[in-house]
């Protein structure tokens, strides 16, 4: 259920601190992506290497300077996450979080995140119970924060009672709780094609273009984030799919990809058709390699298999059609016409009139063209980009 889901966990100065070593790695388990945060006391229970090891990525604990000596961006990080969790969270902490208080780089991600925040608290039976104690947790329950209630048993002081911080397997059920009740295309069937075709003249020549599937690929990444099946159809990239993918088809033509789509035509809730797929493709493929003439060659193209054009016009009752178009010249007269002969239900419009859009960049700006209406979307990061258009979906559906 969290594969593919970015945690931010954040980690206070408790002897219950051990327990997030196992909580990382159950995380990881899971299919998560974790970035863990320690404070400066937290690392007195639990060494910034074991943490990293579990989690595969560095730790963060101060401001300016992580174990690669670069500075750490709270505001980043806090858009990063797709949910927030701080255990062992000290009665401190938890004080500081109710007042606003800011003064290290925990609790400015923390009062920087959009994402859901869940926090697991830790300590002893009296300081649990102090009425200041319980007010904080009032306050924040009440900001929308969740409490992972802790558990009832010995205290690291000898005593007996309520205070203890909930076991890993039990935050991890929560977590997977409170994630898949955000996932609302959880049991849609998601077809994605994504990248270029490569046509081929001779065995070593082909026709391509420019596309890296980046686009497609934080489409997939957006879905699957969404709960839905998704199925990624990719044509040549450098790429390595996305966690969590319910399959994954690598092609390389226009044809392997047309019959690779085609085959899911009757099973897709919502299709994708991302890829950058040559329009043309030689009528005659060489067998041998075409040597070198010094008079002009010519080779005849021939038209691919258009599949938006195919699959949208066979869509089914209830199927959602997403095209892309890529234009240079009048953009929205030809974005809009692509809509309706292709019967599609949406149409992406990338430009190319912005620098830092297009092919090649990890930025982004496009269009969403509906009937009726259009929707403009700054340039801003693929993975943003991709987010909001998997929105655009979930509130069209």
């Amino acid at each position: 259920m969290l594969n593919g889901k970015k945690i931010i966990l954040g980690i206070t100065g408790s002897i219950a601190a051990y327990k997030s070593a196992i909580l990382v790695r159950l995380l990881v388990k899971s299919g998560a992506e974790v970035r863990v945060i320690a404070t400066r006391s937290a690392l007195d229970f639990v060494t910034p290497l074991t943490l990293a090891t579990l989690s595969k990525n560095p730790v963060y604990s101060e401001f300016l300077k992580n174990e690669q000596g670069e500075w750490v961006n709270h505001v980043e990080l806090g858009l990063w996450g797709d949910l927030l969790l701080i255990a062992p969270a000290t009665a401190n902490t938890l004080a500081k979080m109710a007042t606003g208080q800011c003064d290290n780089l925990l609790l400015a991600t923390y009062l920087s995140a959009r994402c859901p925040v869940l926090f697991a608290p830790a300590m002893d039976l009296d300081m649990y119970k102090h009425p200041s104690t319980l007010r904080n947790l009032e306050v924040l329950a009440a900001a929308g924060n969740q409490i992972i209630q802790p558990g009832t048993g010995e205290l690291a002081s000898g005593l007996f009672g309520e205070g203890r911080m909930a076991e890993p397997e039990e935050i991890l059920a929560v977590l997977e709780e409170t994630l898949v009740g955000q996932q609302a295309l959880r049991g849609k069937k998601v077809l994605i094609t994504a990248g270029p075709t490569f046509e081929a003249i001779d065995p070593v020549r082909f026709i391509g273009n420019r596309s890296t599937g980046k686009m497609g690929y934080a489409l997939a990444q957006s879905f699957v984030a969404a709960g839905a099946a998704v199925t990624l159809i990719s044509g040549p990239t450098q790429l390595r799919p996305p966690e969590g993918l319910h399959a994954f088809q690598a092609v390389q033509s226009a044809d392997e990809m047309f019959e690779a789509a085609a085959a899911h035509q009757a099973n897709f809730d919502i299709a994708v058709f991302s890829a950058a797929v040559a329009d043309y493709k030689a009528a005659q493929v060489a067998d041998q390699k075409i040597k070198k003439q010094h008079n002009a060659m010519q080779i005849e193209l021939t038209p691919t298999r258009d599949i938006l054009a195919t699959l949208g016009n066979a869509k089914k009752a209830g199927q959602f059609v997403i095209g892309f178009a890529l234009e240079t010249e009048h953009e929205l007269a030809n974005a809009r016409k692509k809509l309706v002969n292709k019967n599609a239900d949406l149409v992406v419009l990338n430009s190319l009139q912005q620098a830092g859009a297009g092919f090649g960049h990890d930025t982004n700006q496009v269009t969403l063209v509906a009937a009726g209406h259009t929707i403009e979307l700054p340039l801003a990061p693929k993975q943003e980009i991709a987010d909001q258009i998997v929105q655009y979906v979930i509130d069209q559906l």
